[in-house]
């Protein structure tokens, strides 16, 4: 996944366009962001800076990438791409200069989440690999901070992998579930890789690879004393229960502790009310029970308010999917191009109000519950949002520890609910936006009255 070819071919065909032209080393200014937050919120968690900063610093056209594109044909079967161009992209010395909001900070609509400048030829053969790994992570991290806010301080663990969307869509929702706030996965991949813990215990098969369920619990129990979560439902969870506590007790005689039950069908609320009585009577308060079974937000708040007895909450396929709003409207922006010694401003103008985009190079400055999008070649501001990560192709900030990116995350979740931000465009932006805007609008029709 480290190639430039992950991108759309449009880039590449506008690339030899700017080529052609000799634009292709004309400097200029991106900026990615989305127009709305996602779920119906007026933030989001931002998350993929750092596998987005991993791709940037590793780019290069290597050999059979170049022989690829030359056997791309386009009208009259003829390559679509020129032999020119195709070296130019080989000897391409990369460097952008990128800004970007912390991972695991808040970012609002239209506030800038990165901002790329350098030759328009590199912005754009990067801009949908940046929107691809950021659009999904924010988005899912997002969703796993609604889904642990709902599950009101339990343990909350992230079963996904087996519904994302492929082994990449499976180890990126992982990480950017954890970095949101669930506690573990159970991919063990994203745990080697990233650091996250990992829980697991056995499946239904497990149970009926067995000709009784009782024997099933004990043999488990024998080979994992030290892991022994059951999973009660196979076929009659209350029966289930009830076997469990047997074996429950046998491990406390050899001097290991029960961890627990899952419940995975029928009615998790009056079953776990059922179940918690059971286990608090053999003598086990201690031990947890792990509710899954395609829980979301709404579910998880429903038996919450029920009383259900669940202190540990398995969401898969709602959470790794985003099920609610399976992506993000990100998208990645032209803001400002050099011409000889000046910049232009560019604007993109859009009969939907929405899409209209803010001009200039953008950054952002915070005070209080405020937060105001100047134009960093007008104005300048001290504590900026952005933070400089690249700079001409070079890493200039260290990564941070997954594990403090998430303590990020979870603050400024919490700070969010309780005190909501809002977004403004500095006076000059919006003069300067306003400017741009004029040559354009059209006058309104006049109506007739008919009497």
């Amino acid at each position: 996944m480290q190639t430039p070819l992950l991108t759309d071919l449009y880039q590449l065909t506008m690339g030899q366009a700017y080529w052609h032209h000799n634009r292709h080393n004309q400097e200029a200014v991106f900026h990615l962001f989305f127009r709305r937050a996602p779920f119906g919120e007026s933030a989001a968690i931002v998350a993929g800076i750092e596998p987005a900063v991993e791709f940037l610093t590793n780019l290069k056209f290597e050999k059979e990438d170049l022989a690829y594109l030359a056997t791309l044909r386009g009208n009259n079967d003829e390559p679509l791409f020129a032999p020119e161009y195709l070296e130019a992209l080989r000897n391409l010395d990369w460097r952008l200069t990128v800004k970007a909001l912390p991972e695991g900070s808040l970012a609002l609509a239209n506030m800038p989440v990165l901002q790329v400048r350098g030759p328009i030829l590199q912005c754009q053969l990067v801009e949908t690999a940046l929107l691809n790994i950021i659009n999904f992570q924010t988005l899912i991290a997002t969703q796993a901070a609604r889904i642990c806010e709902a599950a009101e301080g339990d343990t909350v663990l992230e079963f996904g992998l087996r519904r994302a969307q492929g082994p990449d869509g499976g180890v990126s929702a992982s990480r950017a579930a954890y970095l949101g706030g669930c506690h573990a996965t159970s991919n063990v991949l994203a745990g080697q890789l990233f650091g996250i813990p990992v829980k697991g215990t056995h499946a239904h098969s497990w149970v009926m690879s067995f000709r009784d369920e009782s024997e099933a619990f004990q043999a488990y129990a024998e080979a994992m004393p030290n892991n022994t979560t059951l999973l009660v439902d196979t076929f009659d969870t209350i029966e289930g229960v009830k076997k469990a506590i047997v074996v429950a007790k046998e491990l406390r005689k050899t001097g290991h502790q029960f961890a627990g039950i899952r419940l995975d069908s029928g009615e998790l609320g009056p079953l776990s009310i059922a179940a918690r009585a059971l286990l608090d009577a053999a003598g086990f308060p201690e031990a947890r029970i792990v509710a899954s079974n395609d829980l979301d937000v709404e579910t998880i708040s429903e038996l919450k308010r029920a009383g259900a007895k669940i202190d540990t909450w398995g969401v898969g396929t709602k959470l790794v999917t985003a099920y609610e709003q399976p992506a993000l409207g990100g998208v990645f922006k032209l803001g400002a191009i050099q011409e000889e010694e000046t910049w232009r401003y560019a604007i993109k103008l859009s009969e939907d109000p929405i899409k209209v985009s803010n001009p200039g190079c953008l950054n952002a400055t915070r005070q209080g519950r405020k937060v105001t999008l100047f134009n960093e070649l007008e104005e300048t501001h001290e504590n900026t949002l952005l933070e400089e990560i690249l700079l001409y192709g070079r890493r200039v900030a260290e990564p941070l520890p997954l594990e403090k990116i998430r303590k990020r995350a979870l603050a400024s979740w919490a700070d969010y609910r309780q005190n909501p931000l809002t977004l403004e465009r500095s006076p000059r932006l919006e003069q300067t936006r306003a400017e741009l805007m004029a040559p354009h609008l059209k006058p309104q029709p006049t109506l007739a009255l008919t009497p």
